[in-house]
């Protein structure tokens, strides 16, 4: 994914309506926020008008709709403003209520999409936090929802929508611009069957619902105050709340997302594993002093031991020694390395037999420092037990660790693996040989 810049609203705009399940009148502003502040949910009906920050730790409850808090301040049902501030491409935006809950407007996102079409977006000076998927992240819940998010160099959503006993299966998938939101996704509404309308009275919910703000199905029937706007409707509702879900992660996603029947509960599951895997890949290990001096091999002495050269060089430094029998040395891997154009086109990723070759040259190291060991090419014996745990991207600094458990004459054997901010990435026992030239 390109880098792309931060958006706020280019200026404030109101919208008023009825609150799906409190029932309340609200009016409901959107305003301009500055970088890195994410969406922030004011209530001004409060004294002190407190914020609540839209982030995943601050939700409480997943029943039929998404409620954030903080402390004892709450915002119920905000999907469908987050969906739309998501989908259009608004990072940074304060919500200003008054009181607990959004407008539901016609059941769909298309009213907030107008509204924050009526404000304008403002480019900002500062990077988006996107989460680029390395590998997938699976969710299955009780209900029989499974949520999958895989690699992908845009934005997708595949669903799959099941009703109860398969009513009203339907499938969508598409990749989420602000275009194709607009257009395909915004304008699908909120969908009720007729058996949980009951449940969810005496729960005390959907006191503001009627056939003008949600689509009710009865058996095989549908009813509502217009005729359905999409013929798979009720699936494209689905992926919008998916969209709304998902922004409470606090960063935008390369990837794809691939659903079957999914909720409420299941997307913050979903959300809250997106979170935590790129809050962790932000913690990035604390910096490392490089040592220079005795024990430490810059690139000039590796090449004065080894023969490998640019592109097949896959060490930069030796950082370490402990006795004669381990080392560690580093690589950083950056955008530029020749093998990245083709493994994989939008896609890099650092060939795992190049990560064997990075632990066989630190491991040759380990061995010329045997004194029966002077000179030759070191040729691979065998490898065995190699795994490969992580993929390593552009960026990276590949740490590799190697141990000689034998060493014979000019025969080698190394327990070695290499890390990416202490996550092993690929481990092995690697076999080789100096033969003389």
């Amino acid at each position: 994914m390109a880098f792309s810049y931060q958006h706020t609203l280019a200026k404030s705009a109101s919208l008023s309506g009825t609150a799906l399940h409190t029932g309340a009148t609200v009016t409901l502003t959107l305003r301009p926020a500055p970088v890195d502040q994410g969406i922030r949910f004011k209530r001004v009906d409060l004294p002190d008008e407190p914020i609540v920050e839209a982030k995943i730790d601050h939700v409480k409850l997943v029943e039929r709709a998404t409620t954030i808090a903080e402390g004892n301040v709450k915002a119920h049902t905000v999907e469908h403003v987050l969906s739309a501030l998501h989908g259009m491409g608004i990072d940074n935006a304060i919500v200003e209520m008054d009181a607990n809950e959004p407008p539901i407007g016609d059941g769909s996102a298309i009213p907030y999409v107008e509204l924050i079409k009526k404000c304008g977006l403002e480019a900002q000076p500062a990077i988006r936090r996107v989460f680029e998927v390395r590998e997938p992240i699976h969710v299955e819940t009780k209900s029989g929802s499974i949520l999958t998010l895989v690699p992908d160099d845009r934005f997708r959503i595949s669903c799959t929508q099941v009703g109860p006993a398969g009513r009203f299966t339907q499938y969508h998938s598409l990749e989420i611009t602000p275009e194709t939101y607009e257009q395909e996704i915004a304008r699908a509404r909120t969908f009720v069957f007729y058996e949980d309308l009951k449940p969810l009275l005496d729960k005390g919910l959907i006191k503001g619902g009627s056939l003008e703000n949600a689509i009710v199905i009865r058996g095989e029937s549908v009813m509502g105050k217009e005729p359905l706007r999409y013929p798979d409707e009720f699936v494209r509702h689905k992926i919008l709340d998916i969209i709304g879900d998902v922004f409470l992660a606090g960063c935008r996603i390369a990837g794809h997302i691939i659903a079957i029947k999914p909720g409420h509960g299941a997307n913050s599951e979903l959300t809250r594993a997106i979170h935590k895997r790129h809050e962790h890949i932000l913690a990035m290990a604390p910096p490392q002093v490089i040592p220079r001096g005795t024990g430490v091999m810059e690139a000039k002495d590796i090449m004065a031991v080894l023969p490998h050269r640019y592109p097949f060089l896959m060490v930069d430094r030796i950082i370490s020694f402990e006795g004669e029998n381990k080392c560690v040395g580093i690589k950083s891997v950056t955008v530029n390395e020749p093998f990245f154009p083709g493994h994989f086109p939008g896609h890099p990723v650092m060939p795992g037999v190049l990560q064997v070759e990075a632990m066989a040259q630190v491991a040759s190291i380990l061995l010329r420092k045997q004194s029966s060991v002077t000179s030759g090419i070191g040729y691979f014996m065998s490898a065995d037990g190699v795994k490969f745990r992580k993929p390593v991207l552009p960026g990276d600094n590949l740490v590799i660790e190697a141990e000689l458990v034998r060493a014979k004459g000019n025969i080698g054997k190394a327990q070695c693996r290499c890390l990416v901010n202490g996550e092993v990435t690929s481990e092995g026992t690697l076999m080789f040989a100096f033969v003389a030239q």
